[in-house]
């Protein structure tokens, strides 16, 4: 279990240099919602100067990524509309895979696991929530590294990456350049240290306390 430090932060200066922080979050049919809304919510919701917070906007901006420019259904009936598609999605510096039970139908598309590798070999930083770990480890992405998922799909995991090494213990892994989480909403936890990643603790805590959300302290995992 690893505890957080009071200065968990890449290089503060040059990321204020190169705002907004861009984010695209992958969406598919039945897609689950929470592991796209937290973490768009995080980012959305994140300040770095919480004096101004409403005159100045997030550091980040996020898109929603679809494979084409068609209306998604997402676990539940949730309609959801991507902002971009592969072919027109600019450079990102952070590309989050959800899961849902849409990821038993498309960790068979080889064509779409391959605009993923695609795209997560051109951008800074990866991280899948709850199933999407099976996407990324379908497409070859996880040999070798330490990833965890939802507690019930450690054995879609496995089959889809026999050389990942799970962790059944955590609620999320922080090993660049892929991070990862549990489901649902462990996505939440993870974005919010995905904040502190880029811009410090601080800034990370006060977006926690502006959802009226704890803040992840540690890795540990509630429910194994």
């Amino acid at each position: 279990m690893s505890q957080i430090k009071n200065n968990n932060k890449m290089d503060l200066d040059k990321n204020h240099n190169q705002l907004p922080i861009r984010v695209g979050i992958l969406i598919f049919d039945q897609v689950e919602v929470l592991d796209v809304a937290g973490p768009f919510e995080v980012f959305s919701v994140a300040r770095l100067n919480e004096k101004k917070r409403r005159i100045e906007p997030s550091p980040f901006r996020v898109l929603l990524l679809g494979e084409i420019l068609n209306q998604v259904l997402a676990v539940g009936g949730l309609r959801l509309f991507p902002d971009v598609t592969f072919d027109n999605c600019p450079e990102l510096d952070l590309l989050i895979v959800p899961g849902g039970w849409g990821t038993r139908i498309q960790i068979n598309d080889v064509k779409f696991l391959n605009r993923i590798a695609d795209r997560v070999a051109r951008t800074k930083l990866t991280a899948s929530v709850c199933t999407g770990a099976s996407l990324l480890g379908r497409a070859g992405l996880l040999d070798g590294r330490e990833a965890t998922t939802h507690w019930r799909a450690f054995d879609f995991l496995h089959k889809a990456s026999p050389k990942v090494k799970i962790r059944k213990d955590v609620r999320f892994t922080l090993v660049e350049p892929i991070f990862t989480s549990a489901g649902v909403s462990a996505g939440i936890d993870l974005a919010l240290r995905i904040v502190s990643h880029f811009f410090g603790t601080e800034v990370g805590v006060a977006t926690a306390r502006q959802m009226e959300y704890p803040y992840p302290q540690s890795d540990h995992r509630m429910y194994i």
